[in-house]
């Protein structure tokens, strides 16, 4: 009294793109004409069964639903009065119907719009209109979730070795400073896997050059978007070397700007508005003079004695944006140090991040007070000293930014090197 329609092992899902045919199941079916006695015969012959297709001439036209069915069979009289009536008199007759070669995604969508009956009581897959089988609502979920299990983690992938390229980009200016500059420290601790936030130093005769910048956003974003500042600045030190932070600004704002199509004219509006605060500076070795050029990120300077801690604020303007007049011009900010003055530049990570008993910032002078009160440790025990009280007051807090900073203590000259030791 039943009938049966196999699943040919052909049918299924491909290795990149599942569909539909890799959930078909082999299940008993009822021809439309066949009465409820059939139907019974058939459910209670399989235990397991949830659903049963109705067909005609071996296209499906509806589904049976076993709760409904036998609800409705074990009512009063009702089997007495169904039992020799034709099979559609409980079925349903707008089921979801799909093609083998569906994509699960598709499929997933199609089986949330026709509601918690498809979930419930299954679908029917078909190949070119013929019944190939029978899916479950709890076979398409696991389906949809192993296929974006498998997604995170080619995207995890990807983003993972994006990572070794983004820190790749900074071992040179890495070790470079721990070469020319005994006496620093230097974090760069991005929020996600990679980071909007990033570095630069390179030694020059007569002094070095440092940048410490921090890019809108973080994660994939801001990441994408250091690359760029970093080829930018990098081109305008070849272009115009490293002695006029301001002028480099001024250079990168505007490589910036026109790689990003960030012009802001009326006429063609642009489709981003994205660019980075940061601070460039350079180190004369024989006047003992820091110039520096600052884009929303303090630059500050401790004493050798630390009884004082200067922060210098530079222009409240970021680079890049579309709001940033191509023209912009930052200004130079020059001092002369004594050895033993610390200099220290961080990303508004750092400053930005809520934490402590009233659940407000870090805050600058936080930070200026823990510089002064550890300045005399040397200057990676300082940066260690720094973190660890910028986590405890993180507490449980989430983070919020990626930090970076870099920090050193100006010593005597470097015979060696002409740099700082």
């Amino acid at each position: 009294m039943e009938s049966h329609f196999s699943l040919t092992p052909a049918m299924g899902s491909t290795m990149f793109q599942p569909t539909a045919g890799a959930l078909a199941v082999t299940v008993p079916v009822v021809q439309f004409d066949q009465n409820n006695a059939a139907v019974l015969e058939i459910f209670g012959q399989h235990k397991e069964l949830v659903s049963l297709p109705v067909v005609e001439r071996q296209r499906p036209i509806g589904l049976i639903s076993r709760h409904i069915f036998m609800s409705q069979m074990s009512k009063p009289y009702h089997r007495e009065l169904y039992e020799r009536k034709t099979c559609i008199a409980f079925m349903d007759k707008d089921p979801l119907i799909v093609e083998a070669h569906t994509p699960i995604e598709t499929l997933g969508a199609l089986a949330v719009a026709s509601g918690d009956k498809t979930l419930a009581d299954g679908f029917l897959i078909v190949e070119n209109g013929q019944l190939l089988g029978l899916g479950s609502g709890l076979a398409l979920m696991r389906s949809l979730v192993d296929q974006q299990v498998e997604k995170n983690r080619q995207v995890m992938q990807s983003i993972d070795y994006a990572s070794v390229i983004q820190r790749a980009m900074l071992s040179n200016s890495r070790a470079a400073v721990t070469q020319a500059l005994p006496d620093a420290c230097l974090v760069w601790e991005p929020r996600d896997v990679v980071g909007g936030d990033f570095y630069h130093f390179e030694p020059h005769p007569g002094g070095w050059f440092a940048a410490v910048a921090d890019c809108t956003g973080h994660g994939v974003p801001g990441a994408f978007l250091t690359l760029i500042a970093s080829s930018s600045l990098k081109q305008a030190l070849e272009l115009h070397g490293p002695h006029d932070p301001a002028r480099l600004m001024q250079d990168v704002n505007r490589s910036m700007k026109r790689v990003l199509g960030q012009h802001g004219s009326s006429d063609k509006p642009s489709e981003s508005d994205d660019g980075m605060d940061a601070c460039f500076f350079w180190f004369d070795t024989a006047t003992r003079t820091l110039t520096s050029s600052s884009a929303k990120l303090p630059l500050f300077v401790v004493d050798k004695d630390a009884t004082e801690v200067l922060t210098v604020e530079g222009k409240r303007v970021g680079l890049g944006y579309v709001d940033t007049p191509e023209d912009m011009q930052w200004d130079n900010h020059s001092m002369r140090l004594a050895p033993g003055a610390i200099v220290f530049v961080c990303t508004d990570g750092v400053i930005d991040q809520i934490g402590g008993p009233k659940h407000i910032a870090f805050g600058k002078q936080r930070l200026r007070r823990t510089l002064q009160e550890h300045a005399q440790l040397p200057m990676a025990e300082l940066g260690r000293t720094v973190m660890n009280i910028h986590r405890h007051y993180q507490g449980t807090q989430r983070r919020r930014d990626d930090i970076s900073f870099f920090g050193v203590r100006l010593g005597a000259p470097n015979s060696h090197n002409g740099t700082q030791a």
